[in-house]
């Protein structure tokens, strides 16, 4: 009898405790990207091979052609731990992305927006790692994408008019 409730009590602290619980996933944005499939899109600075992935997914492959994209990516390394041998032991990666988006119609600036993204990484100086390798891939991957989503989200909230 008493188990019985010791497990009443804990089932009613433990339903009263979780009842402010809010999800993550809760609300979803809701967004609409007004340059979708409507850009045409040029890179340059830093060649960053998935780039060019993650702009056609979230920009469009530029089919009507109302606006021209300039994405200029810039990079910046800094070495945050030297060791006595003077190898890297932690670098920091400060990447820059400049959007300027131009309506092609009225041959105007329509908006403009620079962007960054940080990431730390620690290099193997022992030889070829494939995996300090294949990490620092993927932490150029994180940075782009989230970039690109920041960049997209944006230009969402905006009015695509002449400056």
């Amino acid at each position: 009898m008493i188990y019985f409730r010791s497990f009443i009590i804990l089932l009613i602290f433990s339903v009263a405790s979780c009842s402010g619980i809010e999800f993550v996933y809760k609300e979803q944005e809701n967004f609409t990207n007004p340059i979708y499939n409507k850009a045409v899109v040029n890179l340059s600075g830093k060649e960053i091979p998935f780039a060019q992935r993650y702009i056609s997914r979230y920009i469009g492959n530029g089919s009507e052609k109302i606006y021209s994209l300039g994405i200029s990516i810039a990079e910046e390394k800094i070495k945050r731990s030297v060791q006595s041998n003077q190898a890297v032991s932690k670098m920091d990666y400060n990447l820059e992305f400049f959007y300027s988006l131009r309506d092609l119609n009225k041959n105007c600036v329509v908006y403009e927006k620079s962007l960054f993204s940080n990431f730390s990484y620690a290099p193997k100086s022992e030889g070829y790692n494939f995996g300090s390798d294949e990490s620092l891939d993927q932490m150029y991957k994180l940075a782009t994408k989230e970039n690109i989503e920041r960049f997209v989200r944006f230009i969402s909230a905006e009015k695509l008019v002449c400056k």
